[in-house]
């Protein structure tokens, strides 16, 4: 997870005009997984077959209710979740807080409520992996690359520095891992559109990278040539 966009969100609600509006809304804030349910039945099923990462819950549903739903699939997965209901009693507020739940809001609400309630759960929720995905951390074998930083962490523990240039390279590279990145694209990603003159210079940087990411520079695993084409790292 690289934000909490990306997030997968259930919506569990019985009014169809509510759940148009929610989607309609989450999805212009920028949520981009959204999937609902108009009852405990649905929910399940939903749950069973992409597990989300928020749950929204309504309380009185046409099958049950929104503290069961909540408890069973609670039972199932630890995933944060915001009643959103029109009873309003303190009780009510209260045991659903009790029972695990993140917030509670009551209908009817201001729409931006939501959205910042919503935004401060999955922060709140999912800081870690956020953190973790800022860090832009790339694994070759048993050597680590910050990309940030732009060093190569060796298996003992030493480090090496990359130059801007091999940092450029590694980044185009890594953004299309797994795939060809032709000799044209990693000229123009480093020298820009006028990289005319600097095509023999590719080759030299890429085998100061391979010293710097490869056990065997001579025989690489990670960074590979694609002979006459380019280069793909692996």
């Amino acid at each position: 997870m690289n934000s909490i966009y990306e997030v997968r969100i259930l919506i569990v609600d019985d009014n169809t005009d509510l759940l148009h509006l929610l989607c309609e809304q989450l999805s212009g804030a920028g949520y981009c997984h959204i999937q609902t349910a108009k009852n405990c039945a649905e929910a399940r099923k939903v749950f069973a077959a992409e597990r989300p990462e928020l749950m929204i819950l309504d309380i009185n549903l046409p099958d049950g209710d929104g503290f069961s739903l909540f408890r069973s699939l609670r039972a199932e997965a630890d995933i944060p979740a915001l009643f959103l209901s029109a009873r309003d009693a303190d009780a009510d507020r209260l045991f659903g807080l009790g029972l695990g739940a993140d917030d509670y809001l009551t209908k009817p609400f201001l729409m931006q409520e939501l959205l910042l309630r919503i935004q401060h759960i999955l922060q709140r929720s999912y800081r870690a992996e956020l953190a973790d995905a800022g860090k832009k951390t790339l694994k070759l074998g048993e050597r680590s690359v910050d990309l940030n930083d732009a060093l190569v962490t060796m298996p003992d523990g030493s480090s090496t520095a990359l130059t801007a240039t091999e940092l450029a390279l590694l980044c185009k590279l890594a953004e299309n891992r797994g795939h060809l990145v032709t000799f044209d694209a990693l000229c123009s990603a480093v020298w820009g559109a006028d990289y005319y003159g600097y095509e023999n210079s590719l080759g030299v940087h890429i085998r100061h990278l391979r010293q710097k990411l490869e056990e065997h520079p001579s025989t690489p695993k990670f960074l590979l040539t694609v002979r006459g084409i380019g280069y793909k790292l692996v």
